[in-house]
């Protein structure tokens, strides 16, 4: 999602998809796009109309989150190249762009930490930069453990202390939850987003359970 006037907007549609809006004017009033039935996001903020379904605010979310986390990866991987490619010239385009160079220069680190390959579609980039400065193997086990367990970037950082201190990892066997009854269309669409999300449907479960308690008990 790339805004590059403050008036310039992208619709998020009930699908997730996006599409470019007209230029709005920044004083505007107007809930929401031609149809009132997606959210509006400009570089100020969310225009969201008015009765909006709830199902079409968490795709919302969720596609905001996606492209807040793949932000991330793309400026590391596109100050490395400019490192590279334009020695003499890169932090000339780091001004221009408006960007912190130092913020840059950590998302560059981290990047060249983990090749495309490796980078887990199903974590954050916080959650790879808890282990960046690992070696290689060690990296990947406590991602994959990150990822089977449904961790968030702190769960995964306490484990990571708690073994450094000596204390036992997880049982690799997680304790069975209660079944829970769905219709299925609504075991349908959890499929379907735990798809696109890269994770299977009981790790795509357990990551949403985790991040709602983890919003609950204010343990962010």
């Amino acid at each position: 999602m790339t805004l590059n006037k403050e008036t310039s907007a992208v619709v998020l549609e009930p699908g997730g998809r996006s599409r470019r809006q007209p230029p709005i004017d920044a004083g505007s009033r107007r809930a929401g796009p031609q149809g009132g039935d997606g959210v509006l996001a400009t570089r100020v903020g969310l225009r969201i109309p008015a009765g909006l379904e709830y199902e079409v605010w968490e795709r919302a979310g969720q596609r905001i989150a996606r492209v807040a986390d793949s932000s991330a990866w793309c400026l590391g991987d596109w100050i490395i190249y400019g490192e590279t490619r334009y020695t003499d010239r890169y932090r000339r385009a780091v001004k221009a762009a408006g960007l912190d160079y130092q913020t840059i220069r950590n998302y560059a680190w981290v990047a060249r930490r983990f090749d495309h390959g490796r980078r887990r579609s199903a974590l954050s980039f916080q959650h790879h930069a808890e282990v960046a400065a690992m070696e290689p193997a060690q990296q990947d086990h406590w991602l994959d453990q990150a990822k089977r367990f449904g961790w968030s970037r702190n769960e995964l950082r306490r484990n990571i202390r708690a073994a450094r201190q000596g204390k036992a990892e997880p049982a690799a066997v997680p304790e069975t939850l209660p079944r829970i009854k769905a219709s299925p269309e609504r075991l349908q669409r959890w499929r379907l987003a735990a798809e696109r999300s890269g994770s299977t449907l009981e790790e795509w479960i357990a990551a949403r359970l985790d991040a709602a308690a983890t919003t609950m008990l204010g343990l962010n």
